[in-house]
């Protein structure tokens, strides 16, 4: 275990050496855009920043800029108030209330993006529906919102127990998806942010609040205030985009992204350039170095996570047919282990280790671990008995026996084990992306997010390959693992 943690440490240091300032965003366009804004005004300012873009929601954000994990990231007022703080303190006491976590906040930057709930044009003139408040005449309508929106305070619950509303059908779903599901019908009503360039896009009729349950979300940035001690210059980073982004302009920009397929980059940069008055350099890298850097960010990922389940695995599985009793308790605990939803054990590890490198390894070494048990406890258990008595009759310890005919005789289904465990990691890996682990995942993610199918692409084929390519791997090992006897196939 002591290597595994060590080696989680050199990877992370590995892949986020030199970033002095780390910048994070939320997993929706305007956040990464955002984001992105703001790491080019701080390298601006000659400070080695670095962004952990599309990281999760607002709780994963904020815990991590706390546990200074990130540095600063864009938020809004009105998720602030409700959400962070639980609504017990007023817009006028934000500064003094975030002090006591040590987070500053900027001053507005200039635009708000509110939720709304929207519904497609023809529904809407069809059924009638100008507000909020009509859609208790419709529960037959399908309603579909964002994950983020279904449980937060100022979200789903809220809205249903402020308008009284009684859907027969209502499920969560990804942002970026809800717009895609809406057009084809799939859904009839959803949450939008005002500022969604898809709002015009896709025709849909935002409906009125007209029982005032959405507050002001007011884009801000969230700091720590160390940052005004160990990198003062950050602050005037910030304080050159307050005041500085109407809301005409964050739509356009968010147009840019979803519609027009610029990279956030290059949105950000033109932005600076027109809105600030300042030259950026754009870092968007090509296929070839980006490829590069997510395969050995993914490779890292895996190896590390397999190399400690191989290590730590096949000794329990010893254990476990050594010892009947425990080895009923190690089975259990490991088969319990890989039912957990692999989502959820990623941010299950988030509270213990964090965001990013660490936390995406201990999920995939747990995720690894029952193939390996279970092999090596069944390849000793099919070992037949005499073989077993004969060794003993010869006087050979437990240790020689483990070591010289047991571990042989059961290497071709504990190899088997390794292989499955490897192919799982593999894929699974690709989650690591959520929690700022990067790997092949960070193109699928942002591929989903800006409905790009080159973008998938560019993770789901490398990842695929490299799980074929792992197979074939253990497939050629075993002339050199598995004894020559145990490989040869018995005469027709």
């Amino acid at each position: 275990m002591r290597l595994l943690l060590a080696m989680a440490v050199c990877g992370s240091t590995l892949f986020a050496q030199g970033a002095t300032v780390r910048v994070g965003s939320k997993t929706f366009t305007e956040s990464v855009i955002l984001g992105e804004i703001l790491t080019q005004l701080v390298r601006h300012e000659g400070v080695e920043v670095e962004h952990r873009r599309a990281l999760g929601g607002t709780r994963i954000l904020w815990n991590a800029l706390v546990r200074g994990e990130i540095d600063l990231y864009p938020e809004y007022t009105g998720t602030i108030g409700e959400e962070i703080l639980g609504g017990r303190v007023p817009m006028s006491g934000l500064d003094s209330a975030l002090a006591a976590f040590g987070v500053g906040v900027s001053r507005p930057l200039g635009f708000n993006n509110t939720y709304a709930i929207g519904v497609r044009a023809p529904v809407a003139d069809s059924l009638g529906l100008r507000t909020i408040s009509g859609l208790q005449r419709h529960p037959d309508l399908v309603v579909g919102f964002t994950n983020e929106f279904m449980d937060r305070a100022d979200g789903w619950p809220s809205l249903r127990r402020t308008y009284e509303l009684r859907p027969a059908r209502v499920f969560g779903l990804d942002h970026d998806v809800a717009y895609r599901a809406i057009a084809s019908g799939d859904i009839h009503v959803t949450d939008l942010y005002s500022t969604d360039a898809e709002i015009g896009y896709y025709g849909l009729r935002v409906l009125e609040d007209d029982r005032r349950l959405f507050p002001d979300y007011h884009a801000v940035v969230l700091y720590r205030l160390a940052l005004r001690k160990t990198a003062p210059a950050v602050r005037h980073a910030v304080e050159q985009l307050e005041g500085n982004i109407d809301e005409r302009t964050m739509i356009r920009m968010n147009a840019q992204v979803k519609l027009d397929r610029m990279t956030e980059e290059q949105v950000a940069s033109e932005y600076i350039e027109s809105g600030l008055g300042l030259k950026t350099k754009v870092e968007s890298g090509t296929f070839r170095t980006r490829l590069l850097h997510n395969t050995l960010a993914h490779l890292w990922l895996v190896l590390v996570a397999l190399s400690g389940a191989i290590v730590i695995a096949v000794p329990l599985g010893v254990w476990a047919f050594r010892h009947p009793n425990a080895g009923a308790v190690i089975l259990s605990a490991v088969g319990i282990v890989q039912t957990v939803p692999s989502l959820a054990l990623l941010v299950f590890m988030i509270p213990l280790l964090g965001i990013g490198f660490a936390p995406a390894v201990a999920a995939l070494f747990l995720y690894s671990l029952l193939p390996i048990v279970r092999n090596t406890h069944a390849g000793l258990s099919d070992i037949p008995p005499p073989l077993r008595e004969s060794a003993e009759a010869l006087g050979l310890s437990a240790g020689a026996r483990l070591r010289k005919i047991e571990l042989p005789m059961a290497s071709r289904m504990i190899l088997a084990g390794i292989k499955t465990s490897a192919v799982i990691t593999v894929g699974t890996a690709t989650l690591g992306a959520l929690i700022g682990a990067g790997g092949y995942g960070q193109p699928i993610l942002t591929g989903i997010r800006l409905d790009s199918v080159p973008l998938i692409l560019e993770g789901a084929v490398p990842a695929a390959l490299l799980a074929i390519g792992a197979q074939y791997l253990f497939e050629w090992s075993e002339r050199w693992i598995v004894p020559k006897g145990l490989r040869l196939k018995p005469e027709a």
